[in-house]
Parts: C-alpha cells; sequence; structure tokens
C-alpha cells in the first residue's frame, strides 16, 4: 500500500481524502492516506478525515518513504508550499478519482487531481499540480499548464491552449482554438471568446432588469 500525506486540512482536502478512499474502496487504487498538514489546526476540526493531523506545514519535515498530493484550493498559497516541498525532493502523486474519463492518448502531469465525473479528452495535456474539479470537461487536443485551478463545471473546448497558475470560476467555458496566458481569473460563467494574454481578470456585469407582478 503507497502512503500518502494530504498537505492541506480544510475542504478542498476534506474531498480530495474521500476521492482516495472510493478509489480505494473500488479496489482500483492501492493508496492510503496517513496524515494531514495544515499551518492552522482548527481547520481539521471541521471534517472528518481519514488520517490523523500531523502538524504545520512550515515545520514538516519531508519523509522520502511516502506521497505528497497538494489540497489547497488558493493558488497563490500552492504554488510556494509546491516548490517548498519539491526543493526537499519530496515525491508527488496523481489522484485520478474511478467516475473520471481519461483519454488513452491524453499526458496527465504529476501532483494532478482529476475530481469526479471530470473528463480528459483525445491528446489532452494537463501540465503539473492543476485541479481538474469535478465535472470539468477538458477537449481534444487542450493543453492545459501548471498550477490551475479548474473549478466544477468548467468546459475547456477543443484546440484551447492555457498556461500557468490561472483560476476558472465554476461554469466557464472557451470557444475552439482559444490561447489564454499566465495569472489570470476567469470569473464563474463567463464564456472566453478570445485570446486572453498574462495577468488580467475575465469579468462581465449583469444588467438587472426588475419585473414587478401586480397582486390580483
Amino acid at each position: 500500500m503507497k502512503e500518502i500525506i494530504v498537505i492541506g486540512a480544510g475542504g478542498h482536502a476534506a474531498e480530495i481524502d474521500e476521492y482516495i478512499l472510493y478509489n480505494q474502496n473500488s479496489g482500483i487504487s492501492d493508496y492510503t492516506v496517513i496524515g494531514f498538514l495544515d499551518d492552522n489546526p482548527l481547520s481539521y476540526k471541521k471534517y472528518r478525515f481519514s488520517a490523523p493531523f500531523l502538524g504545520n506545514i512550515k515545520t514538516h519535515c519531508v519523509r522520502k518513504d511516502v506521497f505528497y498530493v497538494i489540497a489547497i484550493a488558493n493558488i497563490e498559497f500552492r504554488k510556494p508550499i509546491v516548490n517548498l516541498f519539491l526543493k526537499e525532493q519530496a515525491s508527488f502523486c496523481t489522484i485520478v478519482h474511478h467516475t473520471s474519463y481519461v483519454s488513452p492518448s491524453a499526458k496527465i502531469g504529476i501532483g494532478v487531481v482529476l475530481a469526479p465525473y471530470a473528463n480528459v479528452g483525445p491528446n489532452a495535456v494537463i501540465g503539473d499540480f492543476t485541479l481538474v474539479n469535478a465535472r470539468a470537461s477538458i477537449g481534444h487536443d487542450s493543453i492545459i499548464g501548471l498550477n490551475n485551478f479548474v473549478s466544477p463545471n468548467v468546459s475547456f473546448s477543443g484546440n484551447t491552449v492555457v498556461g500557468d497558475d490561472n483560476l476558472f470560476g465554476i461554469n466557464s467555458a472557451t470557444i475552439p482554438g482559444i490561447h489564454i496566458g499566465s495569472r489570470n481569473k476567469v470569473a464563474a460563467g463567463m464564456i472566453v471568446d478570445k485570446n486572453i494574454e498574462d495577468d488580467s481578470v475575465v469579468f462581465h456585469r449583469f444588467k438587472e432588469k426588475v419585473i414587478a407582478i401586480l397582486k390580483s
């Protein structure tokens, strides 16, 4: 049995813990969680985790006999922690939920998490430490870079190219062939129909229309 220490002990960590348990109970994984790290011990107490709290992230002595998985949703916090652990020669594993679909021709990096019912199409590439959340879809021939956070129900159409460190809000999508740079934030519900460079926030404001219905 391969042992995993989860970096993070909040809601995202609780989800990943359950993904690993689901795969284990389905008989398709030999990973087991042995503990959680978090700089806020109170986070651990909010959830029913499968393994004990092991202490702070900052003071943790990296073990060479286990695998790690990053379970911190905030991109700005994730990256320096991952780099710190990699510097200490930590080994990271990739978690693919049993209900997700990955094309045989797709390429998945290290430290990636594919949540329930995620879809990764033919020739798609997902870079290291990218999170693909529940029901998200990565279209054929799409290339997703490093350390991206893809929220639930996001849909990348075919031939989408994405850089690093991007956040895609829930229900956002791209039309085919879109190129998106790095360090962007795409708001929930946005349909990206134009190329985006770097360091942008993509959003729109809805004009509200109030309809008054007279009582009879």
